[in-house]
């Protein structure tokens, strides 16, 4: 009989409780699915509106988490063409090309997972979302392309076709909304607000391009806003916080003719309120879904972007845990103590054989 391969993974049991750490068996792949060897997982705020409850009732409970990633191709389903055993590959919640597989079950039925999970040592994976990337791209830098980059970077570049002319306000300054600017300013951007409560996320955004920093707790954004603007807003407003207020405020910044869009998530059932002349004045409202990424073009856009020293996305990671540590993590975000974590599932010395190939 073949003994069957194990992971270790971050698994939440109930709503509102620390994820436990656990050896789960992996199961059999199914047509269209990829077994990846996790070397980073990036950590959202969407992981911990999940555990947290914040999405509504969770019917997968215990299951695993987790949406973006790097690693290595271990094995690879029926029907899978896309990528092979030892590919290094950008793993997304964003749908690609390739077979469309809702998900599976660890550890002998009891464990649920997703079409795609990164909090475990190895996860099978749905083919569609898998990227292939050069390997001159460092595993840390190349986790953020599953969802920061895509998301923050494809507002600016592919929904609101920014150019340096155009004035912008990010109101959030965690992993999307540094995407979005540090991309906005690649394009040379000469008027960037960063928006957000703490002190130093805003000192951050200084150091990245913002040309102004707008603690709204102590001043109003929107008066600074249309003060520095001649009265009349920015041309587009980035809302990446998940905060009521913040929408509001996004949609309120923008110019009559300007774009505001809002990337950030409410707790289900909470709604915010806008004035319906805003819409008559001809200021536009739009939500986004991974910045209207294509990832099979996308990812290794920027990642391209990135190898020319043109896209400093690296700047995004300011601290890596390792998976036992994952709580620390999730408190670490949630606290505002850092703009992107990851979860490093091997030590450097087994990692750099594979990038040194």
């Amino acid at each position: 009989m073949t003994k069957k391969m194990k992971t270790r993974a971050a698994v939440l049991e109930k709503i509102g409780e620390p994820l436990c750490i656990q050896e789960l068996e992996i199961p059999e792949l199914q047509s269209g699915q990829v077994l990846v060897k996790i070397l980073y997982s990036g950590i959202c705020h969407s992981q911990i509106n999940e555990i947290e409850g914040r999405k509504g009732e969770d019917k997968y409970l215990p299951h695993l988490l987790g949406h973006e990633g790097s690693g290595i191709v271990e094995k690879i389903g029926q029907k899978v063409n896309k990528v092979k055993p030892g590919d290094y590959v950008v793993l997304s919640w964003i749908k690609g090309v390739g077979e469309d597989v809702f998900g599976c079950v660890y550890d002998n039925g009891r464990v649920n997972a997703g079409a795609i999970t990164t909090f475990n040592t190895y996860a099978v994976i749905s083919e569609n979302r898998v990227f292939k990337i050069p390997t001159s791209v460092p595993p840390d830098v190349a986790a953020l392309l599953g969802c920061a980059v895509p998301t923050g970077a494809g507002i600016i570049k592919n929904e609101l076709h920014m150019k340096k002319e155009h004035s912008l306000a990010i109101f959030g300054i965690g992993g999307i909304g540094v995407s979005a600017l540090i991309y906005a300013c690649s394009i040379g951007a000469e008027k960037i607000f960063a928006v957000d409560i703490n002190e130093y996320k805003l000192t951050f955004a200084r150091t990245i391009g913002a040309t102004h920093i707008i603690n709204c707790l102590e001043e109003d954004a929107i008066k600074k806003i249309k003060e520095c603007t001649n009265g009349i807003g920015v041309d587009f407003a980035l809302e990446c916080s998940g905060a009521k207020i913040a929408m509001e405020a996004a949609i309120a910044s923008v110019k009559n003719t300007g774009t505001a869009i809002i990337a950030g998530n409410l707790k289900q059932g909470e709604k915010i309120a806008i004035d319906p002349f805003e819409l008559i004045k001809g200021k536009n409202i739009r939500g986004t879904w991974g910045g209207a990424t294509n990832p099979d073009e996308d990812i290794l856009f920027y990642a391209n972007k990135y190898l020319e020293d043109v896209f400093p996305i690296h700047r995004l990671v300011t601290q890596v845990y390792s998976l036992e540590k994952i709580n620390d993590a999730l408190q670490a975000l949630k606290q505002g103590r850092v703009i992107r974590t990851l979860i490093k599932m091997e030590t450097e010395e087994k990692i750099l054989p594979f990038m040194n190939k």
